[in-house]
């Protein structure tokens, strides 16, 4: 049980990379057409939240991730029933078995007590869990540049074109660099009505958040890096102000254009709270 509401706002930047590919633009960086900002999904930020905590807990009981490509997730609720003794292949008739399989998926799945999950598919439905953690779609601080450069590999996939070439052509597309900003919330009261969030739960997601690109590195999405993570804490449980009042106070502008670096913004702080918030700096 946590006895707090939280807040909290993410920086993080990329260079010369592309931070979340959009399958229907060829995999191009994501960007609104009308205004020329680019977005990361709330998708992908929580992908790698759950490899993190997958990576650092390493199957410590309680702390396995349901959305995985391991096996179907209708095994994975089936378990929920064996694992339970309940008779399995009801397709849900019985409302107390499907309690009984959701609170244990809530126990043995890290995501699912963060993000909830819906997992009424199948034979063996588990219910649906609205997750009491959510966040945002992340959009940059300033208009994005998308570049594509053609790329040459040394190498011919097929054999009969291996005597007429001996390279491949390719494409990649880039942003020379960006900032971006997500806001997100943690309810007290909806983790202690239904998923048993405890505070270890949000030491550990507070850690993910800030070393999610650490364990992420890779070619495509170039230099990424968390700037900051800023957390308002609630000494309620529902909250002592509205959450755009504390995200108000933080303000990103540029000061230097066109921004190449994480120098090249001003970040302000207002540290004057509402009654009964703080906040705190995380990174």
């Amino acid at each position: 049980m946590i006895n707090n509401r939280y807040d909290f706002v993410m920086l993080f930047d990329v260079e010369n990379g592309n931070p979340n590919g959009d399958p229907d633009a060829g995999n191009s960086p994501r960007i609104d057409a009308e205004t020329g900002y680019g977005y990361v999904t709330d998708v992908c930020l929580k992908r790698k939240i759950r490899n993190y905590v997958e990576l650092v807990m390493d199957g410590k009981e309680g702390y396995n991730i349901l959305v995985k490509m391991d096996r179907s997730l209708n095994s994975k609720f089936k378990n929920a029933y064996e694992a339970n003794n309940l008779k399995t292949g009801e397709k849900g008739k019985n409302k107390n078995d499907v309690a009984i399989a959701t609170k244990y998926m809530c126990a043995n799945y890290y995501d699912v007590r963060m993000f909830g999950a819906v997992m009424n598919t199948g034979d063996d439905p588990c219910g649906i869990v609205r997750g009491p953690v959510q966040i945002n779609f992340a959009r940059s601080i300033s208009p994005v540049n998308i570049q594509d450069i053609t790329i040459t590999r040394q190498a011919v996939t097929k054999e009969d074109d291996f005597k007429d070439k001996n390279n491949e052509m390719g494409k990649k597309s880039f942003i020379p660099y960006a900032l971006y900003r997500a806001e997100g919330y943690v309810s007290s009261a909806l983790a202690n009505k239904t998923t048993d969030l405890s505070d270890d739960d949000l030491e550990l997601l507070w850690n993910a958040i800030i070393n999610m690109f650490e364990e992420d590195h890779s070619a495509a999405r170039g230099k990424m890096c968390m700037r900051k993570l800023i957390v308002f804490k609630h000494d309620s449980v529902l909250g002592n102000c509205p959450s755009h009042i504390l995200f108000d106070k933080i303000t990103v502008e540029e000061n230097t254009v066109p921004p190449r670096k994480f120098s090249d913004y001003n970040i302000t702080i207002d540290e004057n709270m509402p009654e009964g918030v703080e906040f705190k700096e995380m990174l």
